[in-house]
């Protein structure tokens, strides 16, 4: 059984323990928890709220050790694999030094704010012989594994383009998703996700074109032009993201694949008081309309999924590509690219 270290009692980290709960019990258990906040420790969770899944309640740790210390966390000999969900300017310097204290390590997104901190990660995983990854949860949605399962088999013929959505409302339920400079802004904190799951579908980019909506130097809404270089055969795809969205409408996201033989869409996904609602559709060469989720869907399983993988990963040694720290350090100088280019006007080759 995996010992999983939680850091971090926020939005994210609730949302981590809670998937922990579904992952089998004979495989990993949240053996202990780190924050600074005693009333967090205690399972007072009530302040905790977020663009989707539960508000906090009062919770019930049993057993499970708490820390308000991150290096006695880190030299709890139960804890395995630390999962980090603390604000995204701490991921670097927590990670490295969970590495060098012999933990396998499992990081939120984004991997880190700047590439060469992401580099020094990825460094500090090889030199100490562990696992490091990246929670990049959206190919674990069953409304992008429909997509991307589609893509890599190959059943419905080359995928020749497509276009990504992503939007929310001012994120006023996290102070740290909020600031700006802890998060990098949502064309970095959100769209990552697209970003990410671009480089799934196909390959990394070689370059970028953005426009996008700054305000006091942050990118708040920014669309892409992704761009293979010489690669005839890479598709055209493109992707819109930002955070200029109504309260009453606190998030949003879709997609519209369009492959050789079939055409992959999801409309507009969103929260409701009956769950996550979806309009995925498979639209056939032959004219048949498929919709293959026909029930709303719970975010924590998606989470659970993600977790069970990583468990894997510790176990057997292999990370898949969802949760590579070098797919995932990729997607961040993606992103950075395209901020650069949404403020310079110009188009980005990716180093």
């Amino acid at each position: 059984m995996v010992g999983i270290g939680l850091v971090g009692i926020g939005f994210m980290g609730m949302i981590h323990y809670l998937a922990a709960d579904r992952v089998a019990a004979d495989r990993a258990r949240v053996v202990a928890l780190c924050s600074r906040d005693p009333r967090k420790l205690a399972g007072d969770w009530s302040t905790i709220q977020g663009n989707f899944g539960p508000r906090g309640t009062q919770v019930d740790l049993g057993d499970r050790r708490r820390y308000s210390d991150f290096d006695s966390l880190l030299a709890d000999p139960d804890v395995t694999l630390v999962d980090l969900c603390v604000p995204n300017d701490q991921h670097a310097a927590r990670a490295i030094r969970a590495l060098d204290a012999g933990k396998h390590v499992l990081v939120e997104k984004p991997i880190a704010l700047s590439l060469t901190d992401a580099d020094s990660m990825l460094q500090a995983a090889h030199r100490n012989g562990r696992r490091l990854m990246v929670a990049h949860v959206l190919p674990f949605f069953p409304e992008f594994r429909v997509a991307l399962d589609a893509v890599r088999s190959g059943r419905h013929g080359r995928l020749l383009a497509g276009q990504f959505m992503r939007i929310i409302s001012k994120p006023n339920w996290s102070a740290a998703i909020a600031d700006l400079a802890a998060s990098g802004g949502p064309a970095l904190d959100l769209h990552i996700h697209d970003t990410h799951f671009v480089s799934l579908l196909h390959a990394t980019p070689h370059s970028v074109r953005s426009q996008g909506v700054v305000h006091e130097g942050a990118v708040l809404h920014i669309a892409t032009q992704y761009r293979y270089g010489d690669d005839t055969r890479a598709p055209t795809l493109s992707a819109v993201a930002g955070s200029l969205s109504q309260p009453g409408r606190s998030f949003a996201h879709g997609y519209e694949l369009y492959l050789e033989r079939a055409t992959i869409t999801l409309g507009n996904a969103h929260r409701s008081d009956q769950g996550w609602l979806t309009t995925l559709s498979v639209l056939h060469d032959d004219g048949r309309v498929e919709h293959p989720l026909t029930r709303p869907t719970d975010p924590i399983d998606a989470f659970a999924a993600e977790l069970t993988h990583a468990v894997e990963g510790v176990v057997h040694g292999q990370v898949p590509q969802e949760l590579s720290a070098q797919v995932a350090r990729n997607a961040l100088a993606t992103c950075r690219a395209e901020i650069q280019s949404a403020l310079s006007g110009e188009e980005v080759v990716l180093i």
